[in-house]
Formats: C-alpha cells, structure tokens, sequence
C-alpha cells in the first residue's frame, strides 16, 4: 500500500543549522561576536554545510524506518508572500535570516533536486500552503503524513492526515505520546514515529489545545501568533476555547454577539458566557473593539488548500531517485557517511 509523507523543509532545515552550531555561536549576543565564529561551522569546499547534512540524515532515516513509497518536501523562498500583501507587518518581527543558512537553503533545495526527490517551492505562497494542498489533493488515495515542528500545521490533521509534530526532547514527545496511548492506541513498541515527534490525530489535539484541528484558524484570530506577528485579539487568550467550544467560528461568535441589539441584552450574553461556559472576565469589549484584527488575524493563519503543485503524484514517488545522482550530491558536499 502507498504511504505517503509531506515534509516541512524549511521548518527541517532550520531546526537542523540551529542542532548542529558551535556553542560560541548559540551562546553570542551580537551578530558581530556570531558572525566571528562562522568558520567553526561545518563546511566543505567553501560550501557551509551544517544544515543540510542534519537534514540529509534525517531524512535517510524517516525514509528507512517509515519506508513511504511517496514523499514531497516543501520549502519557503521569501517572507513576501500574499500574507504580506494582507498585512504588511505579517512576520514583521523576524530577524535576518543568518547567511551560513541562507546559502544552505539554496544548496539544499538543489541537490535534494539534483536527487530527484520532489521539491515545491513558491514566491507567492509558503511551505504549508503548499503542503496543505497536497494533503487535501492526495490524502483519500492513501494514509498520509506531514512532519514538522509548525503549529500551525494542526488544522490540516484529519482522519486521512496525521501530522508528526517535532518536540524540542524526545522526552516531552514520550510524555503526551504516553498520555494517550491506551486512549488512541498508541504503543511505542509496535508504532514506529520519527525522532521527538507526536503522531496528532484530531482528538489528540482536542485534547491538548481544547479546539478541533479545523479550528485552529478560529484560535489563531483571537489568540494571535508571536512568531509570525498575528495580532489576533488582546486580551481574550484565555475565553477563546471556550467561545469556540460553544460557537464553532469566529464569524459565528460575531454572529451571536449582533444578534443581541443593545448593551442590556448583551449583558444577558456575557451572563451566559460567566454561568455556562466558566468565563470570568467579559471578552466582549475587546472582541467588539478589535473585530477586523481578529477576522484578518484568522485570515493569515488560514493555510490554502488549493495551490496548484508542480508535481504529479507520480513525481513523487521515491523510487524516482537517481542513486548515482544521490552519490555524486553527497560526495559533493563531502557527506561520505551518507553514501
């Protein structure tokens, strides 16, 4: 049976450069002390190569151990995305990217190419708008699986996707793999999950973020998201499980709030959100006052499920590698382990 894995390249890339750092680095506190140590990082031939000899492994691995007869990886090529169009100040607070890991996400998108493997890539979209799509497109024709350390990606984790959410410890995967295991069947001695990762099933992450995958969006809107400078909505953090638990949608939250005319009927809703659903402080207010924040708010954690991809299913398939190919990119980069 076809199985099929969507790999986060860019979130797998990063998390590889930040592994596999000399501790000056890590532990500097300016750009000018980090910039300093850069000949410590590993490189061959001129070529920085840290990152993508992380990734190269782990990749071997995940082919090896879950043995997907399919995979797609897909990266980010730059921060102007239509988000930023939305709002210009989407990932505003970001900071450079370094250029040892900068140059390796052009060395590596080519040679994972140069491999054959299947690589999407778009200036106008991102990494999980392009993952997204091809789960939606693909995942009722075999189980699928996307990997990454991206929150955001919960909301595509459905009956037919799971996602393989990375940890920061392999201990903390342990501990909520644990938590469910007699709930969802999960046994660490028959299921095989790659390194530090939770395999997310729709009610594992009811359980531990209190909304359904499909809610996530919902979530972000009034919560927001730091990491992307997401404004979503101050203050309403804490009502926004809840609200949601109780209404479905932003929109319908909004929805019920007009369909009260004037501030004594509201007070009968807010009486409602304290007594049935154990919201002490009133998120009315601010869910009034910031309406467009939170409904652009979801509209940038939304990811697109209808991108159209470059690749056929059949070019994804993994027995397309050239193994020659693959031999001649690795001694390239001096990865002879990997050979």
């Amino acid at each position: 049976m076809d199985k099929f894995i969507i790999v986060d390249g860019s979130s797998m890339l990063v998390t590889s450069y930040y592994g596999m750092l000399p501790k000056q680095i890590l532990f500097a506190k300016t750009d000018e002390e980090r910039e300093k140590y850069y000949p410590k990082i590993m490189q061959h031939d001129g070529y920085y190569t840290n990152a993508m000899y992380t990734m190269m492994r782990t990749l071997d691995k995940i082919i090896k151990e879950q043995k997907p007869t399919h995979m797609l990886i897909c990266f980010d090529t730059t921060r102007d995305t239509f988000r930023r169009q939305m709002y210009a100040d989407y990932k505003g607070n970001r900071s450079e990217t370094p250029l040892p890991l900068k140059q390796q996400f052009t060395q590596m998108e080519e040679m994972l190419m140069e491999m054959g493997f299947a690589v999407e890539m778009s200036d106008t979209y991102e990494a999980d708008d392009l993952a997204g799509s091809a789960a939606a497109k693909y995942e009722k024709q075999q189980p699928t699986y996307i990997i990454t350390k991206d929150h955001d990606y919960l909301q595509l984790v459905s009956d037919d996707t799971r996602l393989w959410l990375i940890q920061t410890k392999q201990e903390n995967a342990d501990a909520i793999m644990n938590r469910y295991g007699s709930l969802f069947g999960y046994d660490k001695e028959t299921m095989t999950i790659p390194d530090k990762a939770v395999e997310v099933t729709p009610e594992i992450c009811h359980s531990e973020y209190d909304v359904w995958p499909h809610q996530i969006p919902d979530l972000k809107g009034i919560v927001g998201d730091t990491s992307d400078n997401i404004p979503g909505i101050k203050g309403v953090a804490s009502a926004a499980a809840p609200l949601l638990e109780e209404y479905g949608t932003l929109e319908e939250i909004y929805r019920t709030i007009d369909s009260y005319p004037d501030d004594k009927a509201k007070k009968q809703l807010t009486s409602f959100w304290k007594e049935e659903l154990g919201i002490k402080r009133s998120p009315l207010k601010a869910m009034t006052e910031h309406r467009e924040e939170g409904l652009l708010s979801k509209k940038l954690a939304t990811i697109k499920r209808d991108v159209e991809l470059k690749h056929s299913f059949e070019e994804m398939r993994l027995d397309r590698i050239d193994q020659e190919k693959r031999q001649q990119q690795l001694l390239k980069y001096g990865f002879k382990s990997l050979v």
